[in-house]
Protein backbone atom coordinates (compact mmCIF):
# COMPACT_ATOMS: atom_id res chain seq x y z
CA UNK A 1 0.00 0.00 0.00
CA UNK A 2 1.31 3.35 -0.65
CA UNK A 3 1.71 5.80 1.82
CA UNK A 4 -0.65 8.14 0.89
CA UNK A 5 -3.35 5.44 2.14
CA UNK A 6 -1.28 5.18 5.30
CA UNK A 7 -3.99 6.86 7.02
CA UNK A 8 -7.26 5.13 5.85
CA UNK A 9 -5.17 1.78 6.43
CA UNK A 10 -5.25 2.67 10.40
CA UNK A 11 -8.10 4.81 10.96
CA UNK A 12 -12.06 5.02 10.31
CA UNK A 13 -12.48 8.46 9.17
CA UNK A 14 -10.70 10.09 6.39
CA UNK A 15 -10.76 13.64 7.35
CA UNK A 16 -9.83 16.70 9.37
CA UNK A 17 -10.69 16.34 13.45
CA UNK A 18 -13.76 18.43 12.93
CA UNK A 19 -15.42 16.02 10.42
CA UNK A 20 -14.78 13.48 12.70
CA UNK A 21 -16.58 14.87 15.27
CA UNK A 22 -19.73 15.74 13.22
CA UNK A 23 -19.53 11.91 12.28
CA UNK A 24 -19.47 10.60 16.26
CA UNK A 25 -22.15 13.16 16.55
CA UNK A 26 -24.29 11.63 13.89
CA UNK A 27 -23.72 7.91 15.57
CA UNK A 28 -24.27 8.89 18.85
CA UNK A 29 -27.94 10.73 17.57
CA UNK A 30 -28.05 7.40 15.60
CA UNK A 31 -28.10 4.86 18.82
CA UNK A 32 -30.46 2.39 19.13
CA UNK A 33 -30.11 1.01 15.41
CA UNK A 34 -27.99 -2.62 14.68
CA UNK A 35 -25.19 -0.74 12.79
CA UNK A 36 -25.15 2.17 15.34
CA UNK A 37 -21.07 1.80 14.91
CA UNK A 38 -20.28 0.05 18.05
CA UNK A 39 -17.38 -1.19 16.67
CA UNK A 40 -15.40 2.61 16.66
CA UNK A 41 -14.33 2.21 19.78
CA UNK A 42 -13.88 5.66 19.88
CA UNK A 43 -17.89 6.05 19.85
CA UNK A 44 -17.86 3.47 22.65
CA UNK A 45 -15.70 6.41 24.42
CA UNK A 46 -17.40 9.26 23.53
CA UNK A 47 -20.83 7.88 24.95
CA UNK A 48 -18.98 6.73 28.43
CA UNK A 49 -17.56 10.18 28.71
CA UNK A 50 -20.92 12.04 28.13
CA UNK A 51 -22.25 9.58 30.63
CA UNK A 52 -19.66 10.99 33.26
CA UNK A 53 -20.30 14.19 32.71
CA UNK A 54 -24.22 14.09 32.92
CA UNK A 55 -23.60 11.86 36.36
CA UNK A 56 -21.28 14.78 37.34
CA UNK A 57 -23.65 17.39 36.60
CA UNK A 58 -26.33 15.81 37.93
CA UNK A 59 -24.49 15.14 41.64
CA UNK A 60 -23.43 18.91 41.54
CA UNK A 61 -19.49 17.94 40.88
CA UNK A 62 -17.24 18.79 38.69
CA UNK A 63 -13.78 17.62 37.51
CA UNK A 64 -11.89 19.50 40.50
CA UNK A 65 -14.20 17.10 42.79
CA UNK A 66 -12.95 14.20 41.08
CA UNK A 67 -9.32 15.34 41.87
CA UNK A 68 -9.69 16.66 45.24
CA UNK A 69 -11.57 14.05 46.54
CA UNK A 70 -9.80 10.26 47.68
CA UNK A 71 -9.19 7.79 45.24
CA UNK A 72 -11.72 5.22 47.63
CA UNK A 73 -14.38 8.23 47.83
CA UNK A 74 -17.68 6.16 48.60
CA UNK A 75 -19.93 8.20 45.93
CA UNK A 76 -16.58 7.89 43.35
CA UNK A 77 -17.05 3.67 43.85
CA UNK A 78 -20.42 4.20 42.90
CA UNK A 79 -19.88 6.22 40.10
CA UNK A 80 -17.57 3.70 38.85
CA UNK A 81 -20.11 1.27 39.86
CA UNK A 82 -22.44 1.95 37.86
CA UNK A 83 -20.55 3.31 34.53
CA UNK A 84 -19.12 -0.69 34.56
CA UNK A 85 -22.54 -1.65 34.85
CA UNK A 86 -23.92 1.16 31.74
CA UNK A 87 -21.02 0.72 29.26
CA UNK A 88 -18.26 -1.09 28.04
CA UNK A 89 -15.39 0.69 29.15
CA UNK A 90 -12.74 -0.67 30.72
CA UNK A 91 -11.53 -0.54 34.18
CA UNK A 92 -8.42 1.31 33.41
CA UNK A 93 -10.17 3.92 31.25
CA UNK A 94 -13.06 3.93 34.50
CA UNK A 95 -10.15 4.21 37.23
CA UNK A 96 -8.01 6.94 34.91
CA UNK A 97 -11.21 9.10 34.27
CA UNK A 98 -12.60 8.93 37.72
CA UNK A 99 -9.15 9.61 39.08
CA UNK A 100 -8.95 6.53 41.76
CA UNK A 101 -5.66 5.23 41.07
CA UNK A 102 -4.98 1.95 39.52
CA UNK A 103 -7.14 -0.81 37.77
CA UNK A 104 -6.30 -3.12 40.80
CA UNK A 105 -7.44 -0.87 43.26
CA UNK A 106 -10.52 -0.35 41.28
CA UNK A 107 -11.09 -3.84 41.39
CA UNK A 108 -10.71 -4.29 45.06
CA UNK A 109 -12.92 -1.03 45.23
CA UNK A 110 -15.80 -2.36 43.16
CA UNK A 111 -15.23 -5.86 45.18
CA UNK A 112 -15.71 -4.51 48.64
CA UNK A 113 -19.05 -2.51 47.67
CA UNK A 114 -20.32 -5.92 46.11
CA UNK A 115 -20.25 -7.36 48.97
CA UNK A 116 -21.18 -5.02 51.49
CA UNK A 117 -24.44 -4.72 48.67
Amino acid sequence: MTGEFKPVERGWCLGGEEFRRELLEQMIRRSGSSDDGEAVPELVEVRAERWVKGRLKAMGWTERDLAVRRKGDAAKVKLAACLRAETTMPLVWIAERLQMGSRGYLTWLLHRQGKAA
